[in-house]
């Protein structure tokens, strides 16, 4: 690397700060995924349950009573997953777009610079 300009060290330097947070969005978005098939799958096995429902609250497990209201709290909880999921989606999008625009230009310096 001395023998590249203090640019595009910065550039460089730019580029891989850039690549972390496409990974940290990317496993964000990986997570939250995974937490809304979760809750689907509750709102799939409370429809089948005709007994006792439960709810973890922290390390507890609580009775509930009302089956309507856990599942308006789902479906909530879905919406609200899903509207995080797009907007991480457009985040991603936009990383990655800036990351592939600087990896073409950091290829063209170095070229020019050999």
């Amino acid at each position: 690397m001395n023998n590249i300009s203090p640019q595009l060290q910065n550039q460089i330097a730019q580029f891989q700060q850039l690549q972390q947070q496409l990974q940290a969005v990317s496993s964000q978005k990986i997570q939250m995924e995974s937490q809304l098939k979760e809750i689907k799958r509750a709102m799939e096995e409370l429809d089948k349950a005709s007994g006792d429902v439960y709810k973890n609250v922290g390390s507890l497990m609580i009775k509930i009573d009302d089956k309507e209201a856990l599942k308006m709290e789902l479906e909530e909880s879905v919406e609200t997953f899903e509207v995080r999921i797009k907007s991480i989606d457009r985040q991603e999008k936009n990383l990655r777009e800036k990351y592939n625009e600087m990896q073409a230009s950091i290829k063209i310096a170095m070229e020019k610079q050999q």
